[in-house]
């Protein structure tokens, strides 16, 4: 059975699976990024709720659930974090559990998950730069070791990303519409592409240009976050602390 986002097996009832109450589940990865391949493994994301005795008790709680295995021909990946390290996830500069909130595409949501988006604009500061700076020179050493297209995708998107994030505190992650709204190589649509019917082939693009590209939306970053009228820190904390307290002792809402 297909899921209703037409991406993999039933992504509803893997959510449905689950040992704890799950807040929200989204996609993530290349699906998420704009440049699925035909054999794209499914990165499914949310968060758990723990019940209250595991985090007050001696043993450590099971704060992160991770699991990879194959449904119905697809390889899943399925990450969840409990609530509270979550919203700590969200107060640190993390771009990437931002970008699982806020994806458009939602396996499961509640009235828990429409609450956590509504505390996003107060936890965005300009310091989220450091964050795809960081992520898009990981990705970086990887191309330059294997040369493959992926690592060389997630370089672009990142840097694009955190150049949106800066300029306009939104958190885009959509390679092809970054695209179309920050100058971008010319090469970028023939890349995605590429990757769409190889999922790990070559990137057929002269290094020297590459690099050249890559230099330059590093400065078009420095200089995004340099006039960037994004908060030094997050404004959000309390705010959170309350909702994390509430939600942990009156459960999950019904009223999805």
């Amino acid at each position: 059975m297909t899921d209703v986002l037409g991406i993999g097996p039933d992504l509803a009832s893997v959510v449905g699976e689950q040992p704890d109450p799950v807040l929200f589940a989204t996609v993530s990865g290349a699906h998420l990024y704009g440049f699925p391949s035909r054999d794209s493994d499914v990165d499914l994301r949310g968060v758990h709720l723990l019940p209250t005795a595991d985090l007050v008790g001696l043993t450590e709680p099971e704060e992160t659930r991770s699991r990879m295995w194959f449904r119905d021909g697809t390889e899943m990946d399925l990450v969840t974090h409990d609530l509270r390290k979550f919203v700590r996830l969200m107060l640190r500069r993390n771009g990437y559990v931002l970008e699982q909130l806020l994806s458009p595409l939602v396996v499961h949501t509640g009235d828990e998950h429409r609450e956590l988006i509504s505390f996003a604009p107060g936890v965005v500061t300009r310091h989220h730069a450091h964050h795809y700076r960081g992520f898009a020179a990981t990705q970086w050493r990887l191309f330059e070791k294997s040369g493959e297209l992926k690592p060389l995708l997630y370089t672009f998107r990142v840097l694009l990303t955190g150049i949106h994030l800066m300029r306009s505190g939104e958190v885009q992650a959509d390679l092809p519409t970054l695209a179309g709204q920050i100058a971008s190589p010319a090469y970028l649509p023939d890349l995605i592409a590429a990757k769409a019917e190889r999922e790990h082939g070559p990137a057929d693009v002269p290094r020297a240009r590459v690099e050249e590209d890559v230099e330059r939306l590093h400065v078009l970053l420095d200089e995004a976050q340099d006039a960037s009228e994004l908060p030094d820190a997050p404004s959000a904390h309390d705010d959170l602390h309350a909702f994390v307290v509430r939600v942990r002792l009156e459960g999950v809402r019904e009223g999805r």
